[in-house]
């Protein structure tokens, strides 16, 4: 426990800013209007995938005993995938309701 609050106290600012990016995140992504969603959800899908390639490299540079590495590496890969396929169902669903109905 002496270990985790000695790492707290040393590494306060880094959590001050991540606290303040979670934050602002929310307020940015709360303000921005449903006809910029689509192109915004495609961009961070993009990111994404660079996530996926990025956890699929520190799996194959970690060391076999390493467990710690593999498994996060192994969470990131899954939930990057899942991220990314279902934002791309998402995008290609708010897609179509922009295309006019064809008449029979």
């Amino acid at each position: 426990m002496q270990q985790v609050l000695h790492w707290i106290s040393a590494h306060q600012e880094l959590i001050y800013i991540v606290i303040l990016m979670v934050f602002l995140g929310i307020e940015v992504i709360g303000r921005v209007p449903a006809v910029l969603h689509t192109p915004l959800m495609s961009g961070a899908n993009a990111i994404h995938g660079v996530v996926i390639i990025g956890a699929i490299i520190v799996m194959g540079k970690a060391q076999p005993e390493n467990y710690l590495a593999l498994i996060l590496g192994f969470v990131a890969v899954v939930l990057g995938t899942l991220n990314v396929v279902g934002g791309f169902v998402v995008t290609d669903r708010m897609l179509e309701m922009f295309k006019s109905k064809k008449k029979k």
